[in-house]
């Protein structure tokens, strides 16, 4: 269900989405670089953020990764999901979304982008539905036109994903298949 106080713009900009697009640092991650002994790289994502993925999949909205950093610990984990676009070592997230959005005959507007920190303010201007999670550096609140209330890494790609959805009237036949 969507939250009573969404304003409609929000609704229906959601509900136009076909292709969601998240960051990985701050967005999947709490952002928080933390490395092993030997040197490599450790992640952590939120378990609830994986289930909405392969919901948006399941429910035929398209989830891509553009990241400006290399980890085969998100490679491991978009593999693990199902998720078919994941680019990294981008350092033109703009760039890179308009290239996937061409190669998917999306519009702008059927794009959904969250995002944490400057880096993402290009993507998130072209975007039909810009996201901020809740501790996104302050220009990137200012620029989004929702932002979640969990921050990145703590359930927050899972708020976007629930709120695509229920916009799209598919949060009741899920919620009916889980209480099978």
């Amino acid at each position: 269900m969507l939250p009573t106080d969404l304003p409609a713009d929000i609704r229906d900009r959601a509900a136009r989405i076909k292709l969601a697009v998240f960051d990985v640092d701050g967005v999947l991650t709490d952002g928080k670089l933390v490395y092993a002994a030997d040197g490599h790289e450790i992640k952590a994502f939120h378990v609830h953020d994986g289930l909405g993925f392969k919901r948006l999949l399941a429910n035929g909205i398209e989830v891509a990764i553009i990241t400006a950093r290399l980890s085969k610990v998100v490679t491991e984990r978009m593999a693990e999901l199902g998720v078919a676009h994941v680019y990294q070592d981008q350092k033109d997230k703009r760039a890179c979304l308009a290239q996937l959005v061409e190669a998917l005959r999306l519009s702008p507007e059927q794009v959904a982008y969250t995002g944490d920190d400057l880096p993402d303010l290009a993507p998130m201007r072209v975007a039909g539905l810009a996201i901020a999670v809740a501790n996104a550096h302050p220009w990137v609140r200012a620029h989004a036109h929702w932002r979640t209330r969990l921050a990145g890494g703590d359930g927050a790609a899972r708020e976007v994903c629930d709120l695509l959805l229920a916009a799209q009237g598919k949060a009741e036949s899920e919620l009916a298949a889980f209480l099978r």
